[in-house]
């Protein structure tokens, strides 16, 4: 699947916050994703991004 900046994505496992969708900020050999329930903000190396994203529920606007 292909993502974009901007968009909202589903992961397997629940932030500490209890939420389970992040925004995607930046793409590349890596991901940096934003919390959508505290605003917490992460970087992932690009594999295990890939791995723990299950879907993507919303297209950047």
């Amino acid at each position: 699947m292909e993502y974009n900046k901007g968009d909202i994505v589903k992961t397997k496992k629940p932030h500490p916050c209890g939420s389970k969708q992040w925004e995607i900020l930046r793409i590349g050999v890596d991901f940096k994703l934003k919390c959508q329930g505290c605003g917490h903000v992460v970087i992932l190396e690009r594999p295990k991004a890939l791995k723990i994203i299950t879907k993507k529920i919303e297209e950047q606007k």
